[in-house]
C-alpha cells in the first residue's frame, strides 16, 4: 500500500534508532559504511550515465567526508594522525569533485580503495582503544 515511501521511512527509523543507540566507534563505522555505499551508487550511476543520481550520490559521499569524518576530528587532541586523517580526507573530497566533473569511474574506485582500508582498519580497532574513545 505505502510501496517505497514505507520501505524508505522505516528504513530511515532503523537508521535513526541505530545511530542514537551507537558508541562513538560506532557511529564512525557507520559513517564509513554510508560513504562506501555512496561510492556504489556513483560508480552505478556513471555506468548507467544517469547525471543526477551521479551528482546526488557524490554529494552525499562528500557530505559524509566532510561532515562526519572530517568533523569527528578532533586535531588537538589527535594529534599527527588526525591531521594526517584529515588531509586525506580532504584528499579525497577533491579526487570526488574531479570524478564528478570528469565522470571518472577510475577516480570514484581509487576513493571507494582508501575508504575501504580506512573502514578496515577502524574495524581492526582493539577493544581498549574503543573503550577509551568512549570514555574522552
Amino acid at each position: 500500500m505505502f510501496g517505497s515511501f514505507g520501505t524508505a521511512a522505516y528504513t530511515q527509523v532503523n537508521v535513526e534508532t541505530g545511530v542514537a543507540a551507537a558508541d562513538p566507534h560506532k557511529l564512525i563505522g557507520m559513517l564509513y559504511e554510508g560513504l562506501l555505499q555512496s561510492l556504489a551508487r556513483a560508480r552505478e550511476a556513471m555506468r548507467a550515465g544517469e547525471i543526477a543520481r551521479k551528482g546526488e550520490s557524490i554529494s552525499r559521499a562528500i557530505r559524509i567526508l566532510e561532515e562526519g569524518l572530517r568533523g569527528s576530528l578532533d586535531i588537538a587532541r589527535g594529534g599527527s594522525i588526525a591531521q594526517q586523517l584529515d588531509a586525506l580526507y580532504e584528499y579525497m573530497i577533491n579526487r570526488l569533485l574531479f570524478a564528478n566533473l570528469k565522470n571518472d569511474p577510475a577516480t570514484v574506485e581509487e576513493v571507494v580503495r582508501l575508504a575501504t582500508e580506512l573502514r578496515d582498519a577502524w574495524q581492526a580497532m582493539p577493544e581498549e582503544a574503543r573503550t577509551s574513545m568512549a570514555a574522552a
